[in-house]
């Protein structure tokens, strides 16, 4: 009989969330350990559009469809899941680079189509000003992403994972060059291999082992709204703000779907960025401020995804990314082949860690 491959996680946000469920799934002895409760530090703020949007050159563009795919496949697999295809309506390019992305996605086959103020106004009544012209695509969505993360948490914890909450790792520990467990307050912890999901916190681990990730770390502030009764049918990527209406009500919305810049003043910020998206909404009169937040966003120094084994140290995985709720399903479902039976899949072969030096 085979021995398990023991593998640790090393944080509890989508990404790693998914990861670990894909773990444990196909057979691999898996612990998660996290800083936080699970849920992770990103994924929290993250506006949560899933997504295969504009200004993605064709390789990410088939890595962010597949994931698309592999939503569908997820939700139906773990329960509780709060996946919903509510669609998107586009219109905070300028016409010509609205047009420029209408041709290029609905050549790639994206479900793509070319709305006016009339049709832009009945896919989304309560806006006060529909556009005059947008770009509508039915097949985006979002899923709720703490919610989501910890979905994904129990079930891989039913299937037999051990979740170590609140345990930061402080150093990874190496043998010989390669990476055998974390060090934890409460002591090593030993491993077949080592996981690194820890978001803006990969950097400093990684580089604790002479290992370099450059990860920039924008922030990001949203808006959150108290609950209130439906007004948006999908999201509403538009010109002054990008918004969407979560499963109990809330509105969610940033300047852009990273967030807004929160300046020196978050507060401040939230407060006029909120009057704003107010002001797009009709029947918005009732709608109130409940809180913010202000994300950092794991960016790699090219913007894409940092997926697989550095070179040169044996036993560890990186999977580090902005886009981590678009992103989950399949970069779990590929790092899950790649860790267990050493099979890559093509579509991460832009992605390993060492083109960035």
């Amino acid at each position: 009989m085979a021995v398990q491959k023991h593998v640790i996680v090393v944080g509890a946000g989508i990404i790693g969330a998914s990861i670990a469920w894909h773990l444990v799934r196909d057979g691999a002895r898996v612990t998660v350990v996290s800083a936080d409760r699970g849920g992770g530090v990103a994924t929290p703020n993250s506006f949560a559009w899933i997504n295969a949007s504009w200004g993605n050159p064709k390789p990410y563009f088939d890595l962010r469809t597949r994931s698309m795919a592999e939503w569908t496949r997820l939700a139906a697999e773990v329960p509780g899941i709060p996946l919903r295809w509510c669609g998107s309506l586009c219109y905070d390019l300028p016409p010509d680079q609205l047009e420029d992305f209408a041709r290029e996605h609905g050549g790639w086959g994206y479900g793509i189509r070319r709305v006016d103020a009339a049709e832009a106004a009945r896919i989304e009544p309560a806006l006060a000003r529909p556009p005059e012209q947008a770009l509508h695509v039915a097949g985006e969505g979002a899923a709720e992403p703490v919610a989501t993360t910890l979905a994904l948490l129990a079930d891989a914890e039913r299937r037999g994972a051990v979740l170590r909450m609140t345990t930061p790792v402080r150093t990874l520990t190496l043998e010989s060059g390669r990476v055998v467990g974390v060090l934890t307050d409460e002591g090593r912890l030993a491993a077949d291999e080592v996981v690194i999901a820890a978001g803006t916190g990969s950097s400093e681990l990684l580089a604790g082992i002479g290992v370099a990730l450059p990860v920039e770390t924008p922030p990001g502030l949203l808006v959150h709204s108290k609950p209130h009764a439906p007004l948006l049918n999908g999201l509403v990527i538009g010109e002054v703000a990008h918004v969407r209406q979560t499963a109990e009500g809330r509105i969610v919305a940033g300047s852009d779907f990273g967030g807004a810049e929160p300046g020196a003043d978050a507060a401040a910020t939230a407060q006029a960025l909120f009057a704003e998206v107010r002001a797009m909404l009709a029947g918005a009169d009732n709608l109130a401020l409940d809180f913010h937040t202000v994300g950092y966003r794991p960016t790699p120094a090219d913007g894409f995804p940092v997926i697989g084994r550095p070179a040169g140290t044996g036993g560890l995985y990186v999977s580090v990314m902005h886009s981590g709720v678009t992103l989950a399903p399949a970069v779990g479902l590929f790092a899950a082949a790649e860790i267990l039976s050493g099979e890559r899949s093509g579509l991460l072969s832009p992605y390993g860690p060492d083109r960035l030096g």
